[in-house]
């Protein structure tokens, strides 16, 4: 592991260990990012090494990209009805486990799984975790037409709401306005922090113009924190965190050799 950054060995011991959770022939969710990515290369090893079988939805099309090259049957959620367990990240993680995500824009793609699952289980370095949620800006889903409209109902809404920052800047990929896997834009809500959390999220997706926003508020179930000393523990909303170790066979070593010449 020393030829990883300490956050890639925080986010690389979250997902090892979150590789304890998953049984032969779960339908899982996978999320998209950095170190949902860790995961997924991770669940293919295991898939390679002790011949489990499982299917997978993806959150983004680029998440379901990288679990077919890593040998990881992947199927729509339609087709799979209900899911046994969905691993994803986050960008922000409160002690009530309440999060922000969408710093990858897959937000909705991510609500849509993770609460079409029996669990969810956030895998996350501990960098993320905070006491208030708001530093990292929230991410807002909102359709191409009249977005800008959308801007400036959200601005004046948050007139009335308990931030500390109220900034709305498109979200941008280049010179371009980004776009989502289903065509949308993305407001960036830079609040700084959030006092109530509960009575902004439906407030937002009241606008017209709106699809969803970042703020998954009693979605997770657990969080698997990963630091840079190589250590994981399993956090659960009532504060308990208990050490989590790895039970599996793969070979480190070889294993972040190959991720490693890959990127």
């Amino acid at each position: 592991m020393n030829t990883l950054t300490p956050a890639d060995r925080a986010k690389y011991a979250a997902s090892r260990a979150a590789l304890s959770l998953v049984e032969p022939d779960m339908k899982l969710g996978l999320g998209t990012g950095s170190t949902a990515n860790w995961f997924i290369r991770l669940l293919g090893e295991r898939i390679r090494v002790d011949g489990i079988k499982l299917s997978a939805v993806a959150t983004s099309d680029r998440t379901a990209a990288l679990a077919r090259s890593e040998g990881i049957e992947v199927i729509e959620l339609d087709a799979a009805g209900w899911l046994d367990l969905t691993i994803d990240g986050a960008d922000e993680v409160d002690p009530a486990l309440n999060l922000i995500k969408g710093g990858g824009g897959a937000h909705l793609q991510e609500k849509i799984v993770a609460t079409a699952s029996d669990r969810m289980v956030v895998i996350t370095d501990d960098s993320k975790l905070v006491d208030t949620l708001g530093a990292f800006p929230l991410p807002v889903e909102v359709i191409p037409l009249g977005w800008t409209a959308s801007r400036a109902i959200i601005e004046e809404m948050l007139e009335q709401i308990d931030v500390d920052g109220r900034e709305v800047t498109p979200r941008m990929n280049g010179s371009e306005l980004y776009r989502t896997d289903e065509g949308n834009h993305i407001l960036d809500l830079h609040l700084k922090r959030i006092g109530d959390p509960h009575r902004l999220s439906p407030l937002l997706n009241q606008v017209a113009g709106v699809v969803e926003n970042g703020l998954f508020l009693g979605v997770a179930d657990q969080i698997m924190v990963g630091y840079d000393s190589g250590q994981a523990h399993l956090l659960e909303e009532n504060g308990v965190m208990r050490p989590v170790s790895f039970a599996d066979g793969i070979d480190e070593q070889a294993f972040i050799k190959r991720v490693m010449s890959q990127d």
